[in-house]
């Protein structure tokens, strides 16, 4: 469960700075998606903005609660835990024609917090 715990970790700092790179515009042209420069696909990634920082928030801010045995630990890490899945599971959905450079950080981002939800649920069975 730790090491799941310290990947989960890392994926939620990794989106933090996905999202700071999107910002600053440091992704190159050539590791967008082909249809990037499209205002409408801007428009709809850059609606993930507020989802995606609050899954950032809410599972980093569950983490310690829960381990601490704060009692509403368990609800605020659930939820962060399915905001992040949300997020990942709504971004496949529409980009079904892209590569693996797209596919893998959401499928990514969809496994971990649902492996990290099915190891706490066996835990508290």
């Amino acid at each position: 469960m730790k090491a799941s715990k310290t990947l989960l970790i890392l994926t939620e700092w990794a989106l933090a700075a996905y999202w700071t790179a999107v910002i600053l515009s440091l992704i190159p042209l050539e590791w967008q998606c082909k249809h990037y420069s499209n205002p409408i696909i801007q428009a709809w990634n850059g609606s993930f903005l507020p989802l995606d920082l609050l899954a950032v928030i809410i599972t980093l801010s569950g983490l310690p609660l829960n381990k601490c045995g704060v009692r509403h630990g368990e609800i605020i890490l659930t939820t962060g835990l399915t905001l992040t899945f949300t997020a990942s599971f709504m971004a496949i959905s529409l980009w079904v024609n892209y590569g693996s450079a797209w596919w893998l950080p959401n499928i990514t981002l969809m496994l971990i917090p649902l492996t990290v939800l099915a190891q706490y649920s066996c835990q508290h069975a």
